[in-house]
């Protein structure tokens, strides 16, 4: 018996009846062999953090754009913290922890530059319209090249799942995944919240008094208090929730810093320009096809796909790249 097979035991014997363990997984969509060490969850786990559109998370806008502090989310930063909780919740729940943390991992993977006005603006103008959840799964299925020229990464069907329905109204097949989901809108809105206070848009005792008693007055006691909550009303249940009072006054907080944080205006002034230069490659690079690199150009056959990779490229780009790509394609060079 290796050390996978031995692993794959262990979760039998010892995981909640509710978990997804990784000897029943429904598989990969290309058969390949099973590593002798690692569960196929783990490998999943390990295929994304050494892909390449993980490492461009780093560069990618939470909510304020370009900040120049070192403290402020990051894409990146924001995807350990989902990964973080919801490996405590998995863990406290006895369900899968490398399934949970693979999901977490990929749930951003498909992020446009500049944050969710990146991602509204793509999907203004693309013709097939946008979603980051949908273009996380193109490019761990597609783009994200590995040994196989079709297959993308090759992840099993409960990571993909888990990745493409992270959000909106569709459940995801595992509870797992269900746990990324919560975990995810537990992150935001908490992180975002010492974010706009670092930025002094919000101030320390501007946030709801009700929600201040109900989950707690500082960072640490609200996401304390959640994590908990979500734990105690999902013991030994097939399903992931929160109790009806966490939950009323977690949107109430989240209500909250769509008014205050996500819409207002001196934190998302610069958002018109950011707009404006995804607009703008979109339109370019549409037109000037051939503008694009050469490994993205050569893999175009027919014109109808040209938006279609225009749209992978761009919404791959870091928020510094796409700065410099507009720069490069509209600003003129100077002699000196």
């Amino acid at each position: 018996m290796n050390m996978r097979e031995i692993t794959e035991n262990i979760e039998q014997n010892t995981l909640s009846d509710y978990a997804c363990k990784s000897s029943n997984s429904r598989g990969r969509k290309l058969t390949e062999k099973k590593c002798d060490i690692r569960t196929d969850f783990q490998r999943d786990r390990d295929r994304i953090i050494h892909s390449k559109a993980f490492r461009r998370l780093k560069h990618k806008t939470q909510v304020f754009l370009s900040p120049e502090g070192d403290h402020y989310r990051t894409r990146l930063t924001h995807t350990l913290e989902v990964a973080q909780i919801s490996r405590t919740i998995a863990r406290a729940l006895r369900l899968n922890e490398d399934l949970t943390e693979a999901i977490a991992l990929g749930h951003d993977l498909g992020h446009t530059p500049f944050g969710h006005c990146g991602e509204y603006v793509l999907h203004r103008i693309h013709k097939g319209g946008f979603k980051h959840n949908e273009q996380s799964l193109r490019v761990v299925e597609i783009l994200e090249k590995r040994k196989y020229k079709e297959g993308g990464l090759n992840l099993t069907y409960e990571v993909k799942d888990g990745i493409l329905n992270h959000t909106g109204e569709n459940t995801p097949l595992t509870l797992e995944g269900e746990i990324v989901k919560l975990s995810d809108r537990i992150a935001y809105i908490n992180h975002d919240i010492d974010d706009a206070i670092r930025a002094m848009v919000l101030k320390k005792d501007c946030l709801p008094d009700d929600c201040n008693k109900v989950l707690g007055f500082t960072h640490r006691d609200r996401i304390n208090k959640m994590i908990r909550d979500v734990i105690e009303n999902s013991r030994d249940k097939n399903a992931i929730m929160m109790s009806d009072e966490i939950d009323y006054y977690t949107n109430k907080l989240r209500d909250f810093m769509f008014k205050q944080v996500y819409l207002n205006k001196e934190a998302k002034k610069e958002e018109d320009k950011a707009q404006n230069i995804v607009k703008e490659l979109y339109r370019f690079l549409c037109e000037n096809p051939h503008k694009l690199p050469k490994e993205v150009y050569d893999e175009i056959r027919d014109t109808d796909r040209v938006e279609e990779h225009v749209k992978d490229y761009i919404a791959g780009m870091s928020d510094r790249y796409a700065v410099n790509k507009y720069v490069e394609i509209f600003v003129p060079k100077f002699w000196v």
